[in-house]
């Protein structure tokens, strides 16, 4: 980090906004000697000030950092980086969808066969009488887990399998460090 660059990029960027060093010294709270000896390359601001330093001379972090403003090719790089991140979270989202629906749609249909069994019984006809409840119980008892996961699954990033494998994970790290 050349604080010489930085501190030249600062005062490029007080004086395209047409300020001097005491009006930004005040929005910052600083001196205008702190000021001072930011451009000139003797000190550089807090890193408490360097999100307000950042805001009142429109740039970011990063540019301040680096003494200079981002070139087109980096500007485009960073947005073909955004558009892969958003399209990354978009394919995510609808393959949580997916599961949702999948799940959502066992539980619907086994719900209505098991509610089909209470109208019509003709899980009678296929089994004997205490079979066909057991089966009907189990027929609710599946629509109601399939619905539960799909719920779950709808509000939360992680499905089941992965939170297992996480906690395990956790669980064999811990067995680790006592061994």
């Amino acid at each position: 980090m050349e604080q010489e660059k930085i501190g030249k990029f600062i005062s490029e960027l007080r004086k395209e906004k047409n300020m001097t060093q005491e009006e930004l010294g005040e929005l910052l709270g600083v001196t205008s000697k702190s000021i001072s000896r930011w451009e000139n390359g003797i000190t550089m601001p807090d890193i408490s000030i360097l999100t307000l330093l950042t805001e009142y001379l429109n740039c970011d972090i990063q540019e301040l950092l680096n003494g200079r403003k981002r070139t087109k090719e980096e500007l485009i790089d960073l947005k073909d980086t955004i558009d892969k991140l958003i399209e990354y979270e978009n394919i995510k989202e609808i393959k949580n969808n997916q599961k949702f629906n999948k799940y959502n749609m066992i539980g619907s249909i086994t719900l209505v066969l098991a509610l089909l069994n209470n109208v019509f019984p003709y899980l009678n006809y296929i089994f004997n009488p205490n079979i066909a409840h057991f089966v009907q119980g189990g027929l609710f008892g599946i629509s109601i887990c399939a619905n539960f996961i799909s719920v779950y699954n709808r509000s939360h990033q992680k499905s089941f399998c992965e939170k297992k494998k996480e906690v395990l994970n956790k669980l064999n790290k811990k067995t680790k460090l006592k061994n």
